[in-house]
């Protein structure tokens, strides 16, 4: 009999590609003789290559030798010579649109994933007070691997432990975490401007917190055009690290924040990473809105920050300008309320 083999499609951003891993790591516990070979971008390998024995990982170049008909042509072939015996098309876009053509074509078995674009649209219309939550990513995904024929029950807990050799590498190179100290992540950024926290009020989150426990450790996350804030906040605060500067990859990144007491967010990548690292996150909402189905893995509603405006959610990724101008949003949450927070979790 021949073995099953699943290919799984999600060729987009790190966060959306970090709530595949609760799927794909619950799929591959209870179908341990099923092969499954994700494809994505190439810096999702760090994220996969680790999670389960039956589980591979393929790169798309999509900015390279994959860009454009030629290249998803070839891209196909590499593909087809894997002999899957079934497609999950997780993203529903362009490019995982026409592959998704070249395999029925050929007569693989295939569906792709329902977004709720409709939903969504009326959660804009009717303001997250009129409305309810949306089904999640998670939902999302698992829907499209029972219509393949695999029920699926998600019980993911956490990305596995790192071997003890690569946890002193990290240790060389961030210490080694004492047993009277907390550890705090802070990630403030993320793709949109309707998505950040005001930097001087996230500059007073910091210092905060840093006065609260003398003995404690802050690690700050960001892209490389991040860097210079980032750089900014270190130099200034004691005991602050700048950790993506830090880190040689991903891995390592998510290997320090399974050793974080707390990680504040906001609704961006970070918050997933976190999320399946097993840490709990204190996320910051603006124009997006948890009831889109983008809240994290195992995070408590609670745990959102976010205000009540009738307005919001005014975007659905945060990619639309804000319509008032003043970002109330994000300007009417004081620093004291996520520094509550944070306190609260980490007293617990």
């Amino acid at each position: 009999m021949k073995t099953e083999h699943l290919l799984i499609i999600r060729l987009s951003a790190i966060g959306d590609v970090a709530m595949l891993v609760p799927v794909v790591a619950s799929l591959a516990r209870q179908y341990p003789q099923m092969r499954i070979t994700v494809l994505s971008r190439p810096f999702a390998r760090w994220i996969f290559e680790d999670l389960a024995p039956n589980v591979g990982f393929m790169a798309a170049d999509t900015n390279g030798e994959d860009k454009g008909i030629r290249g998803l042509n070839a891209l196909y072939r590499r593909l087809q010579a894997k002999h899957f015996t079934a497609v999950a098309d997780m993203h529903d876009v362009l490019r995982t649109k026409y592959l998704r053509l070249r395999f029925l074509m050929d007569r693989y078995r295939v569906e792709h994933i329902d977004k709720h674009r409709k939903e969504k649209k009326l959660l804009l219309k009717n303001g997250f007070k009129a409305s309810h939550q949306l089904p999640t990513s998670f939902d999302n995904y698992a829907d499209v691997l029972r219509r393949l024929g695999y029920k699926v029950e998600l019980d993911f807990d956490r990305l596995p432990a790192p071997n003890g050799t690569l946890l002193r590498q990290l240790q060389s190179v961030i210490g080694e975490k004492k047993s009277f100290q907390k550890w705090i992540g802070i990630a403030p950024f993320a793709a949109h401007q309707g998505k950040i926290y005001p930097l001087e009020k996230m500059q007073t989150v910091i210092e905060r917190l840093l006065q609260l426990h003398p003995s404690c450790r802050v690690f700050l996350f960001g892209g490389p055009g991040e860097k210079q804030t980032l750089d900014s906040w270190q130099k200034k605060f004691p005991r602050t690290v700048n950790a993506s500067a830090m880190l040689a990859n991903l891995k390592e990144e998510i290997m320090l924040m399974r050793q974080l007491d707390v990680m504040v967010s906001m609704d961006s990548s970070n918050m997933h990473l976190a999320a399946i690292a097993g840490t709990t996150v204190v996320s910051i909402w603006g124009a997006t809105h948890p009831y889109a189905g983008f809240m994290a893995w195992k995070q408590n509603p609670n745990n959102a920050i976010q205000t009540s405006l009738g307005c919001r959610p005014c975007s659905i990724y945060g990619n639309i300008p804000c319509h008032r101008g003043d970002l109330a949003c994000m300007n009417n949450i004081a620093p004291e309320t996520i520094i509550n927070k944070v306190e609260e979790i980490i007293n617990t």
